[in-house]
């Protein structure tokens, strides 16, 4: 059983960074989801997969697995580079 701990990104239709702030723990998949033959859906008999903790800091969630002796990996977030412009560089020429 190993837990994932990772800071989401944005979403598409997001121009702010909101709630990708705070740090995510979910359970990585035991087993693969399987397709109902009667109604096509997919599920899995994976209970650990429905959850979804939310942390204030990376150091809060590592402390919960190593609390409760749970196998986990670190994803770091990308550094977002920004780029300072002023206005007048929207409408600037440059060949």
């Amino acid at each position: 059983m190993t837990a994932r701990i990772f800071q989401p990104t944005k979403t598409a239709m997001q121009s702010g960074l909101s709630g990708s702030k705070k740090w995510k723990f979910e359970y990585a998949p035991e087993q693969p989801r399987s397709l109902d033959p009667l109604m096509g859906w997919t599920g899995s008999a994976d209970m650990n997969s429905q959850i979804r903790l939310t942390f204030d800091t990376k150091a809060d969630a590592v402390a919960y697995a190593e609390r409760n002796g749970i196998e986990y990996v670190v994803q770091e977030p990308k550094v977002r580079k920004t780029r300072l412009k002023n206005y007048a560089d929207v409408f600037g020429f440059t060949p």
